[in-house]
């Protein structure tokens, strides 16, 4: 499951890549705009600003701004940068790899086996699509 702060993410960035791709928007704007709480959104654009996928502007007339081209940011990326493993299990997880220790061997366990199955359908998707896809689907 998505956390709340990976969903506002996605939303600020298809927001970003909607209406100010190339200009500085403010916080209080998005903030607004999306119904996210001004505090949190902070913390959530300094960490997108700090993982190179936005930049910012002090000042009169500043605020964030995309760096990446919205159809140079996949899902996928955008979800381990704020919530880690994608994996519905961490013994299935290809970057955040833990033994959940309770099977006795990983190979043979069937909860492995489709949990693995999910993990790879679920990376495909989250692989294929782009912010400026989301942003696309929304104005349609």
């Amino acid at each position: 499951m998505l956390s709340k702060k990976c969903q506002y993410a996605i939303h600020a960035l298809i927001y970003l890549t909607e209406k100010h791709e190339k200009e500085c928007t403010t916080i209080v704007e998005i903030a607004d705009a999306k119904s996210i709480p001004h505090k949190f959104l902070e913390v959530i654009l300094l960490d997108l600003k700090n993982a190179g996928v936005l930049g910012s502007k002090k000042g009169k007339g500043g605020g964030y701004y995309m760096i990446k081209h919205a159809d140079q940011i996949r899902i996928i990326d955008v979800i381990r940068l704020i919530d880690g493993a994608v994996a519905m299990l961490p013994c299935v997880s290809l970057n955040f790899y833990e033994s959940c220790g309770l099977c006795e061997n990983e190979k043979k366990c069937s909860i492995n086996k489709l949990f693995k199955e999910v993990r790879d359908a679920t990376l495909k998707i989250l692989s294929n699509n782009t912010i400026g896809d989301l942003a696309r689907i929304h104005r349609s």
